[in-house]
């Protein structure tokens, strides 16, 4: 196990109605705030209405920011920085899923910060002053940004989608009220699994040993977004399971799974190239991505892909370590299908011609220049060449 630093300030609170408490929940953390949410489904199911009555019944003033979409851009960023700017908040309210968090996180550092926020995303700039807290209310379990340190946003005209990371964007406070997910379409609901998934493939799949309680507690939380997410395609109006995969997301994407290992985001950089240039919900992309991967790589390291594919996915173990590997493979698929989600290029709306070649060179170039490699980490490195192979497999 690697050494580690982890710090984890995130006040969660969960169950049923909290999200009315709002106001009071955040008179401790601003006075003033940006309330920061999507389309207008937040209007119409009349959410709005309650957190508007929350916030003033509790004297916390508010100026307003929706229209954040899947995979948010920088241009609105701007405007809310702008907006928080002026109007001297204290504090961003995201009212929504991962890209309206991710939304408001980009804000909160990028009010104090004297440059331009999408510098500090490309990393021409440095993170130079303190980021406004961010409070949520989750509408929808994915991300798992509600507790995570990084946040994702898309740059529309050069096509790019770049991640930021930092403790200092660990939401002060998050709401998770699982009634608040009862009326999510199925295909939000799947792809919020595919990505809560991946969050723990990305750390769980490491060279790193020695990591005996990371791997029970990931092996857990995957067994668990599986199970959770079969019972919600056939009962959508579950709470109980509602809130199972909500907190596991959670726990997914807060590191707590990561500690003490050599992580990989090869899954992730990869599947950024497919939303950036083709605007593909994220959890679609990875449903893609993912086995192609997987199908490319585990010879680096068998023995954990073996681990993954009898403890998660419950293929019989064997001496046939390859069977083995490639059953769980399978079966990872068949829960795929099972939730309705994409398993080609092509069921993406991504011809077959496309030009995988410049999506590799970008997903390489934008992780390796942060690492001072020339390929995407993992249990086996993926270079240029490897990236776009994986790229083509996900054609057949």
């Amino acid at each position: 196990m690697l050494n580690f630093n982890y710090c984890n300030p995130t006040r969660y609170v969960y169950g049923s109605g909290e999200y009315r408490n709002i106001g009071h929940l955040l008179q401790p953390i601003a006075r003033k705030i940006l309330l920061h949410y999507g389309g207008g489904s937040v209007k119409r199911s009349g959410l709005y209405d309650t957190v508007v009555q929350s916030l003033q019944s509790a004297g916390v003033e508010y100026v307003e920011l929706g229209g954040v979409k899947p995979n948010p851009s920088v241009e609105l960023v701007r405007q809310g920085i702008e907006l928080a700017r002026g109007a001297g908040v204290e504090a961003v309210l995201a009212v929504g899923g991962g890209s309206v968090i991710d939304s408001a996180k980009a804000i909160a550092l990028g009010t104090p910060h004297p440059g331009d926020i999408w510098k500090l995303y490309t990393r021409e700039e440095q993170q130079s002053a303190t980021p406004l807290p961010v409070a949520v209310i989750l509408t929808l379990p994915a991300a798992g940004s509600e507790n995570s340190p990084n946040t994702v946003l898309t740059h529309e005209q050069s096509q790019r989608k770049l991640g930021y990371g930092h403790d200092s964007l660990r939401p002060a406070l998050s709401i998770v009220s699982p009634e608040l997910f009862l009326t999510l379409p199925p295909e939000q609901m799947a792809y919020g699994a595919c990505d809560m998934l991946c969050h723990i493939f990305e750390r769980y799949f490491t060279n790193t040993t020695g990591t005996e309680l990371t791997d029970a507690l990931g092996e857990a939380t995957m067994r668990t977004i599986m199970q959770q997410a079969a019972i919600l395609r056939r009962n959508p109006q579950n709470e109980h399971a509602w809130g199972q995969l909500a907190l596991a997301g959670t726990i997914a994407h807060n590191n707590l799974l990561g500690l003490g290992r050599a992580q990989s985001w090869a899954c992730h950089g990869l599947e950024h190239e497919l939303s950036a240039a083709y605007d593909v919900p994220h959890g679609a992309g990875l449903a893609v991505i993912v086995p192609a991967y997987f199908e490319h790589v585990w010879r680096a390291n068998p023995g954990i892909f073996a681990q993954w594919a009898t403890n998660v996915m419950g293929v019989t173990p064997s001496r046939d370590t390859e069977g083995v590997v490639k059953e769980g493979i399978t079966r990872l698929r068949a829960w795929y299908r099972e939730l309705g989600l994409p398993q080609t290029m092509q069921e993406l709306g991504i011809p077959a011609d496309a030009d995988f070649g410049a999506m590799a060179r970008a997903a390489v170039s934008v992780y390796g220049s942060r690492l001072g490699t020339d390929h995407l980490p993992g249990v086996m490195p993926v270079n240029t060449a490897a990236a776009e192979s994986i790229y083509q497999a996900c054609c057949r």
